[in-house]
């Protein structure tokens, strides 16, 4: 590949903008092409983000120029978008899920690994200087041995603030496919990969009223679980918990919390890039905030495509990884299999830890 990447993006909504501002951060993206099935709105981005040319999906796919596909399109087409991109020859990174099933997951990498091509997915907010810094000092000891984690996100779901919220209550959404990513992939990132869950899951209102505009009034069918109890067994014999619910309407739990034989850290918000991150160790008489050890603490979402583009042209593995992405979905949808069989579920997927980036450093082109 160029030393710069020509990327095209499929599907300019709400999320695309802060992508697009993406080269000012990292120069080895370029973005040639936007693409929507909404030509006007693909229009509107390109020009508002100089990107050269707006056009159809197909007129993308078919662009000799584009090295990558950022697929910004709904969760239950990201499977199905990335697989033509692959079939049309080009990298791939997606927003999260990987896909609403692991069949369209494992699909998807089936295909890259043979035309040996990569595939990239978000979050990569653990890129961020936030979560680096408690990767980093997990792994210096500074909370000894980690024993159990936490990690919880309730609230009452979008419907009161989103213009479109349908889709957040149909199957590859609800609060544990829209928001159980950045809290999956930021405990993977710290604490290795998982070995089994259990957990439960309901669906507590079958039917929910949009009281934002410009929908107001409409009703929406619940076909997802909105409330879901998950317990891991990670590989390195950490035990984690986890709830994700858009069924409460106020709480004071943390986001994550990690403990260990030496003292507790307190994980900043993984749907963000900086802190603040504390702890308070068998030493301390109280809390402390630590001062962030890497940069990129600012919304720099994107990091994790740049990154790709870097491995990509030095042979390394990239961080925000399809491996990683799929291990993900699959702790995801077997907290559900779990709640309807009663039982743990042995996971079959795998992914190594990602390499941590190096502290106080924004050149990370080389494999550290």
């Amino acid at each position: 590949m160029k030393s710069k990447a020509n990327v095209g993006v499929i599907g300019c909504g709400q999320i695309s903008s802060i992508y697009l501002e993406a080269p000012s951060k990292f120069d080895i993206l370029n973005f040639t092409a936007c693409a929507d099935i909404d030509l006007e709105r693909a229009r509107a981005q390109a020009q508002r983000y100089n990107v050269p040319k707006a056009c159809t999906v197909e007129e993308l796919l078919a662009d000799p120029d584009i090295d990558v596909v950022l697929n910004l399109t709904i969760p239950k087409v990201h499977a199905q978008i990335g697989l033509a991109a692959i079939e049309a020859g080009k990298s791939t990174y997606s927003e999260k899920p990987l896909g609403i099933h692991r069949g369209e997951g494992k699909a998807l990498l089936e295909a890259a690994r043979a035309k040996n091509l990569r595939v990239g997915c978000a979050p990569d907010t653990f890129l961020g200087g936030g979560i680096q810094t408690c990767i980093q000092a997990i792994n210096e000891g500074l909370i000894g041995e980690p024993v159990a984690a936490t990690a919880f996100m309730l609230g009452h779901g979008p419907e009161s603030w989103h213009a479109d919220p349908e889709f957040f209550y149909q199957p590859g959404a609800g609060p544990m496919f829209d928001m159980g990513p950045y809290y999956l992939t930021a405990l993977i990132s710290m604490l290795g990969p998982v070995g089994r869950v259990t957990g439960s899951s309901r669906i507590t209102f079958p039917e929910r009223m949009i009281t934002s505009q410009p929908k107001h009034g409409t009703m929406i069918k619940v076909n997802t679980p909105t409330h879901i109890a998950g317990v891991m067994d990670f590989e390195s014999g950490v035990v984690g918990t986890i709830i994700m619910s858009f069924d409460v309407w106020s709480h004071q739990l943390p986001r994550i919390e990690i403990y260990g034989t030496e003292g507790t850290l307190v994980i900043p918000d993984p749907n963000t890039f900086g802190g603040p991150v504390l702890v308070r160790t068998v030493q301390d008489s109280e809390w402390r905030e630590l001062p962030l050890t890497h940069a990129y603490t600012e919304n720099s979402r994107g990091i994790g495509l740049a990154d790709m583009v870097h491995a990509i042209n030095s042979g390394r593995a990239h961080r925000a990884s399809g491996a990683l992405a799929y291990h993900v979905l699959d702790i995801m949808e077997a907290f559900n299999d779990a709640s309807d069989q009663g039982k743990h579920i042995e996971l079959t997927s795998q992914c190594k830890r990602p390499a941590p980036l190096n502290p106080g450093k924004h050149d990370w082109s080389e494999d550290r």
